[in-house]
């Protein structure tokens, strides 16, 4: 009788998706909510990168909408360089999405390994990451937090944008003002707060871009004041040697992403934009099409024998963890017993399945059905969506919070020295 009560419990995977579904595998990162696990399909076997939120910690950082609308927003998107949601789902103390993983580490983690990276393999990133910037901004969606940890590496080196946590809709009909973002790298249109819309994102991909390049950021400061009037008057600068890192193509199209004139930045002078960025010089070795298929060779294979990640996140997770995460089934309550934002949590994260559900956008603008998704290895080729989501500004927290100049404290400080927040890496 002992070993038929100890007998685990078959699993439905023709009911809603839940952790009961997944093996859970090592722990490979961590943030302000949760943690982050490598987690296995018991009926797929496929990996996926687990991200879970701790429903209390959400409620007292004052972050509930954020993770309802960034859970809303990935459902509406579904492209080959974007850390795409597969599954989504909660528990009674935890809000889950389960995402592409990312075996390659975040750019942030080789960067400080190698202190700058070739140009060819920095224009091959910042290809990508175009590619995948024009597919949101297309579908009026900002990223609004694009720097190299929030872009990651799959298994074979291709870079995939990550951390939708202060992505937000826009519509040119009404610019957003709110201040959000690492302020390093954000745009001087943000900082002078007269109203900003997609462009931030391609200045924000030209920082990454010479970051990676030259080892440094092009506009720095010890203090958030001294950081805002670099950003918003010092002239663009290139160090001494940068000729025998950088050509001059490059260094013309990092003159283009950094251009103080949003309508003059490089991808946003016409309509067709994208299409002249792809046509600059420093791109003509780029095959785009072959690019947008994956079928080009990334420069860089990262080494699968190596951890590419902070592996203390494992054994703080094995000597430390007063409550580590397992299967639990839920309980019956009333959601009217609940808290108002434990109720919304309860109603509005609501279960995703990739391979079952539609992806829809929730927006007034925008309600009909956008496709159905074909599955596909987490690791590899993706069959793009391609949906629709034009939606007013919308109300989103971050590294920086939307908020008054006169809010800036401390925290905005420590951006500049570049903490690594590894949770982020798989928002």
């Amino acid at each position: 009788m002992g070993a038929l009560c100890c007998r685990p419990q078959p699993v439905d995977f023709e009911g809603d998706v839940n952790l009961f579904h997944f093996v859970l595998l090592r722990c490979v990162g961590k943030g302000a909510f949760g943690k982050v696990r490598m987690v296995q399909h018991k009926q797929t076997r496929e990996l996926y990168a687990l991200k879970y939120i701790n429903k209390t910690k959400c409620v007292k950082m004052k972050a509930v909408a954020n993770i309802i609308q960034e859970r809303r927003l990935l459902e509406e998107i579904d492209h080959p360089f974007v850390v795409n949601l597969r599954y989504a789902f909660q528990d009674d103390e935890n809000c889950f999405f389960v995402l592409d993983l990312m075996l390659g580490g975040d750019l942030r983690f080789h960067l400080e390994r190698l202190g700058s990276l070739p140009e060819d393999t920095v224009r091959f990133y910042v290809a990508e990451i175009a590619s995948a910037l024009a597919f949101l901004h297309e579908h009026r969606i900002m990223h609004r937090d694009l720097k190299p940890d929030n872009i990651l590496l799959d298994e074979r080196g291709h870079a995939h944008l990550t951390d939708f946590n202060i992505a937000v809709h826009f519509s040119e009909r009404r610019m957003l003002t709110g201040i959000a973002g690492s302020m390093a790298y954000m745009a001087p249109e943000i900082l002078a707060k007269r109203g900003y819309t997609y462009p931030i994102d391609w200045w924000s991909l030209g920082v990454c871009a010479y970051e990676l390049l030259f080892g440094r950021r092009p506009f720095r400061g010890k203090t958030n004041a001294d950081l805002t009037y670099s950003i918003s008057k010092d002239s663009l600068r290139f160090p001494d040697d940068a000729d025998k890192k950088c050509s001059r193509a490059g260094m013309m199209a990092l003159k283009g992403f950094l251009d103080r004139d949003p309508s003059k930045r490089l991808t946003c002078k016409q309509n067709d934009g994208y299409e002249v960025m792809q046509r600059h010089p420093w791109f003509h070795p780029i095959d785009w099409v072959a690019l947008e298929a994956k079928e080009l060779p990334p420069p860089f294979t990262p080494d699968s024998k190596k951890a590419n990640f902070d592996a203390s996140h494992e054994l703080e997770e094995l000597l430390l963890e007063d409550n580590p995460l397992k299967a639990k089934a839920r309980k019956t309550r009333d959601v009217n017993t609940l808290s108002a934002e434990m109720r919304q949590m309860e109603e509005q994260f609501a279960s995703y399945d990739f391979k079952k559900m539609l992806r829809r956008s929730y927006y007034p603008q925008n309600q009909q059905i956008i496709s159905t998704i074909t599955a596909t290895s987490s690791t590899g080729g993706l069959v793009s969506s391609r949906p629709v989501t034009p939606a007013p500004d919308s109300p989103a927290e971050g590294v920086v919070h939307e908020h008054d100049e006169s809010e800036f404290d401390g925290d905005d400080v420590r951006m500049e020295k570049m903490p690594r927040v590894l949770e982020k890496n798989y928002s």
